[in-house]
């Protein structure tokens, strides 16, 4: 019984692996500094500022512990949750979100990955890297899956 249970599991896992590029190893952890959590998160707001879009973003550190969380004004409550959670989802298994987002929306067997423990299938969470590390990750949530996605980005490029 315990086997078909871990089956989605492991079959969710291989899709991940298989969607990396051919002999990539993923990239090493790092330690994430708190000024430059800051630099991300401002960049990130600067961004939804620039268009308008009140949302949360949440940064966290390689390990998926939460170093700063901004809820911009007038931003639902459940988004709170929502950009951690996209956040860790980045750090931890070392990817955008958007890539859980891809596999999900192919249906079939890419449905499994649903089951993955911490594995958030919305666009919007991008891990931070400096010298080719994983330091981090920001998560963005508020607005559409691609503009969440988009200030996210901003924030993690703003200390590439």
């Amino acid at each position: 019984m315990k086997l078909v249970k871990l089956s989605p599991l492991i079959a969710g896992a291989a899709l991940l692996v298989t969607s990396a590029p051919a002999g990539a190893q993923p990239l090493p952890y790092g330690v994430l500094t708190l000024d430059v959590a800051k630099k991300v998160t401002a960049a990130s707001e600067a961004e939804a500022r620039k268009n308008n879009w009140n949302v949360v973003i949440a940064v966290v550190d390689a390990g998926g512990h939460l170093m700063i969380l901004t809820r911009m004004d007038d931003t639902q409550i459940g988004s709170v949750d929502v950009a951690r959670d996209k956040a860790y989802s980045a750090a931890a298994f070392r990817r955008p979100t958007k890539a859980f987002q891809d596999v999900v929306a192919s249906g079939g067997a890419g449905l499994r990955i649903l089951a993955l423990h911490g594995a958030s299938p919305l666009e919007g969470g991008v891990p931070i890297v400096i010298g080719g590390k994983i330091v981090g990750a920001v998560g963005v949530s508020g607005v559409t899956g691609e503009q969440d996605g988009q200030i996210a980005k901003a924030g993690a490029d703003a200390v590439k």
